[in-house]
């Protein structure tokens, strides 16, 4: 593969005549991707998948390349990819109808299943800030809620004979959202066994006196209040960086993972729209271009004439 790309690099500076400079810039992109290739044991340019070019991509943005990086980045993919087709040796050119990022200005950052693993994994403990924080990294994970709706649940928005809670998101839209038998384990351990020593916190040896409204909030602090947007999303990056995740990683980000994953084992996009709470399901459709292969593969095994 690097001979083919040493050719190319040729052909751009003798034949187009494109600057020294270009030719470096080709030059380094071309073999950092074919770094990646090498490194996921891709042998050849005739092997590689649109699904593929979007993953690299996609680690690409997750490792804080800039959105104008990768778009010179594709771009040169592309130009290489044409050439190799025109002389023969690409039978399929992925990249032809790859659109120039403006995708990458809206692709979500999202955690794989391991990074997600981990990171539910991280408060380990059973003190009781341990089966809190448990218990909240797997609900946002569970829920895809927003990290305002986790701040404001209320113990009477959870129905655990039914497996679902009931949020207010934006706009003052109620929706249900199921959040399935794990969270469910360890939010029922932690209003059980934590949260009631959060609501019986004492302020120099006297009972905090909290109005009811605080104390039917899901969620407490050490000092038996409600948390706060930042307090949460400060939770959420500490246990990030204890499982080792060098990616950003903020509540949003869970909610993202939360989506991706349930499209990429085939999940409704109407459904996750539902779920998400957006009003558009343009907004929803940003996760499609995580698994487009997925949703391509789907097409060849049911459509008629794929």
């Amino acid at each position: 593969m690097n001979a083919l790309i040493d050719q190319f690099l040729d052909y751009v500076s003798l034949e187009r005549g494109l600057s020294k400079n270009t030719r470096d810039a080709y030059s380094a992109d071309l073999e950092h991707f074919w770094k990646h290739l090498s490194l996921n044991r891709i042998k050849s340019f005739n092997h590689v998948s649109r699904k593929q070019m979007l993953d690299y991509l996609i680690s690409e943005k997750e490792r804080g390349l800039s959105v104008n990086s990768i778009s010179r980045r594709l771009v040169a993919i592309k130009v290489f990819f044409s050439y190799l087709q025109r002389e023969g040796m690409l039978a399929r050119n992925v990249t032809e109808a790859m659109d120039s990022p403006k995708l990458w200005k809206v692709l979500p950052g999202i955690l794989s299943i391991k990074e997600v693993d981990r990171m539910l994994e991280a408060p380990a403990g059973n003190d009781r800030f341990s089966m809190r924080d448990k218990a909240m990294l797997e609900l946002l994970y569970a829920t895809g809620l927003r990290v305002s709706e986790i701040a404001e649940l209320k113990t009477g928005d959870i129905h655990f004979d039914s497996g679902y809670i009931r949020c207010m998101g934006k706009g003052n839209k109620e929706r249900v959202v199921p959040f399935g038998k794990k969270a469910g384990t360890y939010l029922d351990r932690y209003l059980k066994g934590a949260r009631p020593d959060f609501l019986n916190v004492s302020r120099g040896g006297k009972k905090s006196t909290k109005t009811d409204t605080q104390n039917h909030h899901v969620f407490l602090t050490y000092r038996g209040l409600k948390f706060s947007r930042k307090g949460i999303w400060k939770l959420v990056k500490n246990y990030s960086k204890r499982a080792g995740i060098t990616k950003r990683v903020s509540p949003h980000t869970l909610r993202h993972s939360f989506a991706s994953h349930l499209l990429a084992n085939g999940a409704p996009l109407r459904v996750i729209q539902e779920m998400l709470g957006h009003a558009d399901i343009g907004t929803t459709q940003i996760y499609t271009h995580v698994d487009q292969g997925r949703l391509r593969s789907v097409h060849a095994q049911f459509h008629p004439r794929a």
